[in-house]
Order: C-alpha cells, then sequence, then structure tokens
C-alpha cells in the first residue's frame, strides 16, 4: 500500500511516518505539509526525525502527487483536513482522518464522500480506547437511569478543541445507549448554583503541561461508582492505530468506516 502522510512534522504526523517506514505492508511515497514551513523540499526522513533518509519528497502541494498513493493519512488541523477531503474525493483515494475540532456540518462532508471513497473516521485510534467505548456502552445500557454519568479528560496545553473528540464520541456512544442525543443532554461545566440535571452527560475539560491523552468516565450511583479510565503514556499507540486503519482501507469499495470495522467490535 503506497502511503501519503499530511502534516510530518506534526506530533501524530511524525509518529505515524516512523511506524509506516517500518511496516513491510506499507511504502510511503510523500509527505504533505502546510505551505510556508522551512522544511518543504526536505527529505521525509529527515523531517519525521527517524534517523535516516527515506528518499521521499516533502511538499507542500497534495495534488502534485495525490495520484501516486493508494491512501492518504491525515492527523492535521481541520483547516487542512476540508483540503485534503476535497483532494482525496477529486482523484478517488482512500483516506483515514483522525483530526478532530469539525462542525457537524464538516462531518457531514466525510460522511458524503463515502459514497465516492473509502473513507474512514476515527476521532481516536487506540485500540484501547475503543475497547473502552465498548464498555462504557455495556455499562450505561445496564443501569441507564439508575446512574449519573460524569466525563473528565485531559491533554496538553496546547490542545485548541474542547471537549475532546474522544470524548464527544464517549458521550454520543452512552447517549444512543439512552435512547437520546448528545447535544440534547450534554453539561459542560459548572459555576455558581448549579445543581446536577438528571439524565444529562456532565463534561470536564483539563488542559496542562504535555499531558498526552486521559478520559475518566464516572458512573455515579447511590453508595457507589464506578470509574473506567484510559491513559496513554505517548502518541504511539495512536499512529498504530492510523497505520492499521489505512491498512484496513486496501481493496474496499468506497463506504464510510469506523474503527470499529478494524476492530471488529
Amino acid at each position: 500500500m503506497k502511503v501519503i502522510v499530511i502534516g510530518p512534522r506534526g506530533k501524530m504526523g511524525k509518529l505515524i511516518t516512523q511506524v509506516a517506514a517500518a511496516r513491510e505492508d506499507m511504502e510511503l511515497v510523500a509527505a504533505v505539509g502546510p505551505k510556508g514551513r522551512d522544511y518543504i523540499g526536505k527529505d521525509l526522513g529527515n523531517v519525521a526525525m527517524i534517523g535516516r533518509e527515506l528518499g521521499v519528497p516533502v511538499t507542500d502541494d497534495l495534488e502534485s502527487v495525490i495520484d501516486m498513493c493508494d491512501v492518504i493519512i491525515d492527523f492535521s488541523t481541520k483547516e487542512m483536513g476540508m483540503e485534503v477531503l476535497d483532494l482525496a474525493i477529486a482523484h478517488k483515494k482512500a483516506l483515514v482522518c483522525g483530526t478532530t475540532g469539525f462542525t457537524p456540518e464538516e462531518m457531514q462532508r466525510f460522511q458524503d464522500a463515502a459514497l465516492e471513497i473509502p473513507m474512514l473516521y476515527a476521532a481516536n485510534t487506540s485500540k484501547l480506547v475503543n475497547i473502552m467505548n465498548k464498555l462504557l456502552e455495556i455499562v450505561t445500557m445496564t443501569l441507564k437511569d439508575e446512574i449519573d454519568i460524569e466525563i473528565l479528560e485531559m491533554h496538553d496545553q496546547w490542545k485548541k478543541d474542547a471537549p475532546s473528540g474522544t470524548s464527544k464520541e464517549m458521550g454520543e456512544i452512552m447517549a444512543h445507549a439512552l435512547g437520546k442525543e448528545l447535544g440534547d443532554i450534554a453539561v459542560y461545566g459548572r459555576e455558581g448554583v448549579s445543581p446536577r440535571e438528571p439524565g444529562t452527560i456532565g463534561y470536564h475539560s483539563l488542559r496542562a503541561g504535555n499531558i498526552p491523552s486521559s478520559h475518566t468516565v464516572y458512573f455515579g450511583g447511590m453508595g457507589e461508582r464506578l470509574e473506567i479510565t484510559h491513559h496513554s503514556y505517548n502518541w504511539e499507540c495512536f499512529a498504530r492505530g492510523a497505520c492499521d486503519c489505512a491498512a484496513y482501507l486496501s481493496g474496499k469499495a468506497p463506504g464510510f468506516y469506523t474503527i470499529k470495522d478494524v476492530l471488529n467490535l
């Protein structure tokens, strides 16, 4: 499988490059960075700091290299993500996108793209996070109105969107298990006189230092509580998952795929 990585100098782009370069079933053919960056024109191996040259160019023009690839892996920015999506559709290339912070209207564009290309969107590509999602669904469906649900998510000081895309996905899974929509029952933080509304899902976002990613869901009952937590120690688990998603799209027909399909959950 021939792969193009978007944003090879970003924290995810670097790791995806490193993981893909070590896989026997993948060949890196190009990488694309934002215009004006000082690494444009340099070798991808040097840009991603993997310790050797790959003989692969880094460009700022995806259209000039897109026909070389089978799949694009994009964990860049929401602005760049829209441009990548349009070109993937135009050139009929499979796309894995893990960028978060899109509006509902922008997410609909990814759904629509699935009519024309193999499209895999995943807010979180960690295997353990997605197994955690399954556990959250089971607990919520079992207990329903017997418990209160609160989500605490922690990330580094540079993360732009809050709550995280992963915690939104968790909330949507639990809301659907309750037969509701997250937008109708989500509560974001509290201040002053703010008693808990029964049947809601509370969100709390912490941003500090270089915390990679941490999500805890609290199920509060009377006299007891259950906590389900995932901590990532670094970003490697997400990069490995992203490459697994790309490999999964090999030979797939147009359609909207998720990490659940990759993991058979």
